[in-house]
Formats: C-alpha cells, structure tokens, sequence
C-alpha cells in the first residue's frame, strides 16, 4: 500500500481550477470537464493509475482512458470497488471527509458533478471544481438535491 498525499491534491486543485493543465484534453465541451478535473487531482495525490481496461481509472489522451476518469459515476464505482492498483475509498458522511477528498452532486436527475475538496472545517467544506470553474467555493452556496462524499483511504500499488 502507498500514501495518498492530500497536500498534493489539494496544491493541484488550487493551481489548475481556473484554468486547464494541457497534459490532459478538456472536456468543457463535451458532456463537461468536472470529473476528468477531480481524477487529475487526485492523480496528483495518489501518483497510481489502474489500468485495467473496463474497470479500471486511467488517462493517457483523449481516445485512451477508462470510463471512470471522465464518468461521475463510473468514478464512484471504481473508487469504491477497487481491489486492484490505484486510489480507493469509502462513502463517509460530512463529518469524516476530509480536504484530498471528493464530493460529488445530485442537481435531481442523479450524480453529475464531482468536486475536489480542497478545506474542511468543522462543518465548512470548500471546493474546487470545473465546468462551473471554482476554488475554495462553499460546498453550501450549490443548489443540489443529493451530496455523496468520497473519502480516498489509501494507494494500492
């Protein structure tokens, strides 16, 4: 097993929110940027891809990734199901996340958006997100419906 560096991800979500980090293809334009945003910071954290062809979590460009490096839920899955290499966590609730950690929204027609979170204080989280660029956004100021928190427990090698 391998350390998850929070700072990491947290220093990455800062330094590209507002912008793109051009080792990756944006997808503003095609179905959003949100998720592809979160699984590079959370590269940044865990330093491991999996690349297991159908379930697995990697990005090499546009047309060689897994589905769950762009996907909202594909993420979710693969973080929460992974056995093999790479990032894995657990559903916690607002009182256990922490900042490295992941939030992802329900507007009412199911999980859409994943954020980064980049603070947490006591009963405060912020985030940084793309498509609706963001840093440090107030995780209360989104309209949503449902919220799901992803706590990263740790990098498998």
């Amino acid at each position: 097993m391998s350390y998850y560096n929070r700072q990491n991800v947290i220093t990455y979500a800062h330094k590209w929110s507002m912008t793109r980090n051009p080792a990756y293809y944006s997808f503003d334009k095609i179905g959003g940027d949100c998720t592809n945003f979160v699984s590079q910071a959370v590269f940044a954290g865990s330093g491991k891809m999996n690349y297991e062809k159908t379930f697995g979590w990697y990005y090499i460009d546009l047309n060689t990734r897994s589905p769950a490096w762009t996907g909202v839920g594909f993420l979710y899955k693969f973080l929460l199901n992974n056995k093999g290499s790479g990032p894995y966590g657990i559903e916690v609730s607002s009182n256990s996340v922490e900042a490295g950690d992941i939030a992802q929204l329900d507007f009412g027609a199911g999980y859409a958006h994943s954020a980064i979170i980049v603070l947490k204080k006591d009963k405060d989280i912020r985030v940084a997100a793309h498509s609706i660029d963001c840093d440090n956004k107030r995780l209360s100021d989104y309209i949503y419906e449902n919220v799901r928190f992803i706590h990263i427990e740790g990098v498998r090698i």
